[in-house]
């Protein structure tokens, strides 16, 4: 019997290239965004290579109970994989920065994600199997100041999926944190729109190779994953420094790769 997976944010970047890694597992894809331009060409390309069933949806996951409508329009048909990809940063002291662009960024990262991990897991648990990759981010160790809300979020991303993945033991269902570094996708073009060269470029990693960490690491079960030895030192770092320190680093690595 096909399998399906959900992966949201998969138009571009780390959920394009995860959705062609379920693909050539012959997964059928559900596939979420609110670029409907780059969901019909990322369906004409999946279809093309892999030929499995590719259902696109366009949806803004910042609005209210998006995470009910997604379901509803699928018609709660199962779901064997959960990939919540969806994300965006904002770069800016938060003194200054927009609230409108923040508060959808939450919404986001946090009640659209939370919400449609539970509507997808009450399936999974009755059917005694699931795998669910939830995006943290590196930023989820550590505060960030000039991108404050984005590291809040990343950092409630990890310790949510964690604590879930400990509650799910022995259902048959995990839940994966993968925590990514900085890495080569449309992220750093929506993280200071206002700016082009305003962009992180230290510690940059292939989106391709990124992807097949996590993937792999989601179908181990792993409780979180950190792609690269150097991300895995930096994630530990913090536990060794006083936290005042490590946010006058992070925000020194801030300000000079996007001077």
């Amino acid at each position: 019997m096909t399998k399906t997976a959900l992966v949201t944010g998969a138009a571009s970047g780390l959920g394009y290239e995860l959705a062609q890694l379920l693909a050539k597992d012959a997964y059928s894809l559900i596939l979420v965004d609110i670029n409907a331009d780059n969901l019909a060409k990322a369906k004409a390309d999946i279809e093309s290579t892999f030929g499995v069933q590719v259902i696109v949806l366009t949806k803004d996951l910042s609005l209210p109970n998006i995470a009910r409508e997604i379901i509803d329009d699928i018609q709660n048909r199962p779901i064997d994989v959960l990939i919540n990809n969806a994300g965006f940063g904002l770069f800016g002291s938060f003194a200054e920065t927009d609230w409108e662009r923040e508060s959808a960024m939450l919404h986001v990262h946090i009640m659209s994600t939370t919400h449609l991990t539970k509507l997808v897991l009450k399936g999974m648990v009755a059917r005694n199997s699931g795998k669910i990759l939830n995006m943290s981010s590196l930023a989820a160790f550590q505060p960030g100041p000039l991108m404050s809300i984005y590291y809040a979020s990343k950092g409630y991303m990890l310790s949510f999926s964690e604590a879930i993945a400990n509650e799910l033991k022995g259902t048959g269902v995990t839940v994966t944190a993968f925590c990514p570094g900085p890495t080569k996708t449309a992220f750093q073009e929506t993280v200071s729109e206002d700016c082009k060269d305003n962009k992180i470029t230290f510690n940059m990693a292939e989106a391709k190779s990124v992807a097949a960490y996590g993937y792999k690491a989601m179908l181990k079960g792993k409780a979180y994953a950190i792609p690269g030895g150097f991300n895995k030192f930096l994630a530990t770092l913090p536990r060794f420094i006083p936290r005042n320190t490590a946010a006058a680093i992070v925000r020194r690595i801030q300000e000079k790769n996007r001077e």
